[in-house]
């Protein structure tokens, strides 16, 4: 049923690549979990979304996908029950031309210091009350809404800066090997891959987490 929850064409970049995530067996006791179902461990060497030291939980998602949206609030339960010393990010997926638009616009929200209490709105306002959010002229209209100034959203969101940072993510995606969302990576070490439902996904991710640790 989890196997993959959005399938998507990735701008010629990341058709075939295959599904995953990981974890080893912890001391004495039988790893509740098996590399190569619940989980991969991912080809060395390893890379992190950032060098700053924490253990790092990565969500891989997008704006324009429901099946994000519906694990929003189970991923904001999960950023606020990580242990001390481990960190919460997101990364948006630019899998289509038609997500490339959600893409810039949580880099903008993310210079404008709003991703935090944007985030959940902006799922709600597209898939629950169903506004049209799709172009990123309907996006600064959103943040608009949300007290952002338009004009400063439009510039950083279409800056060069972000469509830098655009393809150096969807690298990193790639050296993921993510083809779904939401996907969830652990310190560049792991993916989280077949899962039956969001409070496994959750499970399966913290267990890694302790993985990495008691491995520091």
């Amino acid at each position: 049923m989890f196997k993959r929850f959005s399938h998507l064409r990735v701008l010629t970049l990341l058709a075939g690549l295959l599904l995953a995530s990981a974890c080893t067996a912890q001391s004495g006791a039988p790893a509740p979990y098996t590399e190569g179902s619940e989980y991969v461990t991912l080809p060395a060497p390893h890379q992190r979304y950032s060098s700053d030291g924490k253990v790092e939980v990565v969500e891989v998602f997008s704006y324009g996908c429901i099946h994000c949206a519906q694990f929003a609030p189970a991923a904001e339960k999960l950023r606020q029950q990580l242990p001390a010393g481990v960190e919460f990010k997101l990364v948006p997926a630019p899998f289509s031309a038609e997500w490339l638009p959600y893409a810039r616009a949580y880099y903008a929200a993310k210079q404008l210091g709003v991703v935090e209490r944007t985030h959940l709105k902006l799922f709600d306002a597209k898939f629950a009350q169903h506004y049209p959010i799709n172009s990123l002229d309907e996006l600064a209209n959103f943040y608009a809404a949300e007290g952002v100034d338009r004009a400063a959203f439009m510039r950083l969101a279409t800056s060069p800066e972000a469509t830098a940072k655009m393809k150096e993510d969807l690298a990193l995606i790639q050296k993921w090997q993510v083809d779904g969302t939401p996907t969830i990576v652990v310190n560049g070490k792991y993916r989280v891959a077949t899962v039956h439902s969001f409070d496994e996904m959750l499970a399966v991710t913290q267990w890694l987490v302790k993985r990495e640790l008691a491995g520091k």
